[in-house]
């Protein structure tokens, strides 16, 4: 099972910025599409942000204008610039990503999965 690792949360002021990234652990897989999912406790989790493969983008209106998803595919990794964070973007930060992974013998499976989950928290 490919794991993604998560990276780049913490604590912040108001109006000041993280980055998060998720990148696919093992160097044989590839990241696809990935979505940024945030979840605080006792409520449904969000779509945030999301990137094809492609480099297409899709975002909540919550997160329009202040939060960019992008992706460095030499690195493997998909980052997220969350800038002008709010209290409300509190939460904890989850991606899933969709990928390849180069097996023996020539054979390409795929696979999907969550990282682990990273904290942000916006202090007013």
């Amino acid at each position: 099972q490919v794991q993604l690792v998560e990276s780049g949360g913490g604590l912040v002021q108001a109006g000041g910025s993280l980055r998060l990234s998720c990148s696919a652990s093992g160097s044989s897989s590839s990241i696809n599409a990935v979505t940024w999912y945030r979840q605080a406790p006792g409520k449904q989790r969000e779509l945030v942000a999301a990137i094809t493969s492609g480099g297409s983008t899709n975002y909540a209106d919550s997160v329009k204008g202040r939060f960019t998803i992008s992706r460095d595919n030499a690195k493997n990794t998909v980052s997220l610039q969350m800038n002008s964070l709010k209290t409300e973007d509190t939460d904890v930060y989850y991606c899933y990503a969709d990928g390849t992974t180069n097996q023996p013998m020539g054979i390409i499976t795929t696979f999907s999965s969550w990282g682990q989950g990273t904290q942000v928290t916006v202090s007013s």
